[in-house]
């Protein structure tokens, strides 16, 4: 056994799909055995992998008992992911066991790369290939990451980026949630850009709002974060799985463009005429759809390349921010009569709503603003919610208060902001329940 080990570690094999990729240095595996223990070999002939357009891709609807981290890697196959490039990283794992079992099951390549930077770039390349593509990781992953992030927000090359948080800094404690990496993520690399975050409270939304990753990657070519964590990731929950159709209908697809849409704007421009970004379809290497270079240089009105620095960093950043209004997803919660206004996202939501409950049996007017798209950040809407309330209560599950630093900004001043921090623990209802009880003396 130990010499058959031996020989095992003098040979270097690479297969993805059945097809042999890398350079043997010793005695070789025949492929025949390297297949064995694969769980199916995909029909790649017969299956669309921009889309996974095949029958294993969707589960059978109806209550599935899921592990959240799994619930996301199923969201992912719904949406249509055609490439994941990941590195194993606790608490994100099971994203990658669960992704390296199902995705060859619907024609898709589930890729464990060397580390995190292969990863990324595995990524940011599939997807300009044509490929859904996302990948998954920590902090400690993230923090490796951001170079290609900043490029991928530079070329407008959409992916879905799964960050399933622990606490931190450094390595950390790596089974613990810790909503630490919100301001890394939004600050992800060097330059100016804007990304977006989503913040899920449960399983379900894990699976739901993958999918809403993904269509938002599409529409507005950039990389889309699902900020998830330790507890959340790890959590086993009934999630609702909707018919194929009901999926179908959500789901926006990539596409290569037919010969006749030929068209240099392979990037974003401002509209003149209708004073609006225009978001032309992620371009496709390869295609009638690139004009022979992949340059982010800003066209004029008439399609003149204008090598213009403000209006390139202005078109990246206001291409979202201007379309606020179609990518903030909030949820409010009792706010009809509150007095007290709690500002929430991601799981000390379910906190936050069981100390509300409490606090209304006492006759406390309290009621919660949920954030599920966390950045970019809906300043309106959280100012139109706050301007009124005689306090504002932020439970978050990091220290410094990052969601809460963005509420202040928005909030009338002289009224009070009370913090609620929490680190590698789940917040009790008791938490939040003092924080109201201070608040409405």
């Amino acid at each position: 056994m130990f010499q058959e080990s031996r020989k095992a570690k003098k040979s270097i094999v690479q297969c993805v799909g059945g097809v042999n990729l890398g350079v043997q240095t010793g005695p070789s595996i025949s492929l025949k055995k390297v297949q064995k223990i694969r769980l199916e070999k995909p029909k790649h002939k017969e299956v669309n992998y921009m889309n996974n357009e095949n029958g294993k891709r969707f589960l059978k609807p109806g209550r599935h008992l899921m592990m959240g981290n799994e619930a996301m890697a199923e969201g992912a196959i719904s949406a249509g992911l055609g490439f994941f490039g990941g590195y194993p990283i606790t608490p994100s794992t099971e994203v990658i066991e669960h992704l390296a079992k199902r995705l060859p099951q619907v024609g898709g390549v589930c890729m464990q790369m060397e580390d995190e930077l292969a990863s990324i770039n595995s990524v940011m390349g599939a997807s300009l290939v044509g490929a859904k593509a996302m990948t998954a990781t920590s902090g400690p992953g993230l923090s490796l990451m951001v170079e290609t992030i900043s490029m991928a927000a530079n070329l407008e090359i959409p992916f879905v980026f799964c960050d399933v948080q622990r606490c931190g800094p450094g390595t950390g404690s790596v089974t613990d949630p810790h909503h630490n990496d919100l301001g890394l993520v939004r600050f992800s690399g060097n330059g100016e850009f804007e990304v977006i975050a989503l913040a899920p409270m449960n399983c379900q939304e894990l699976f739901d709002l993958t999918i809403t990753a993904f269509n938002y990657a599409e529409t507005y070519r950039c990389p889309v974060f699902i900020l998830s964590d330790a507890y959340l990731g790890h959590l086993h929950e009934v999630v609702e799985i909707p018919p194929k159709e009901e999926i179908l209908n959500k789901v926006i697809k990539r596409e290569v463009p037919p010969p006749e849409e030929i068209t240099p704007r392979v990037f974003s421009y401002l509209d003149t005429v209708k004073n609006e970004y225009v978001i032309p379809k992620p371009p496709i290497m390869g295609t009638n759809y690139v004009p022979g270079m992949f340059l982010h240089t800003p066209h004029g009105p008439e399609g003149i390349l204008s090598p213009d620095p403000f209006r390139f960093v202005q078109t990246i950043v206001d291409k979202i921010k201007t379309n606020k209004d179609k990518i903030c997803l909030t949820e409010k919660y009792k706010l009809d009569d509150a007095e007290i206004v709690i500002i929430a996202y991601g799981l000390p939501v379910r906190v936050s709503y069981r100390a509300i409950e409490i606090a209304r049996q006492e006759g406390i007017k309290v009621g919660a603003f949920r954030l599920i798209t966390v950045w970019p950040f809906p300043d309106e809407q959280v100012k139109e919610v706050v301007k009124n309330a005689k306090a504002v209560i932020v439970p978050e599950l990091n220290y410094t208060g990052i969601i809460a630093e963005q509420v202040e900004r928005v909030t009338p001043l002289g009224t009070p902001i009370i913090k609620v921090p929490q680190v590698a623990v789940f917040h009790h209802p008791d938490d939040i329940l003092k924080a109201i009880r201070e608040a409405a003396r």
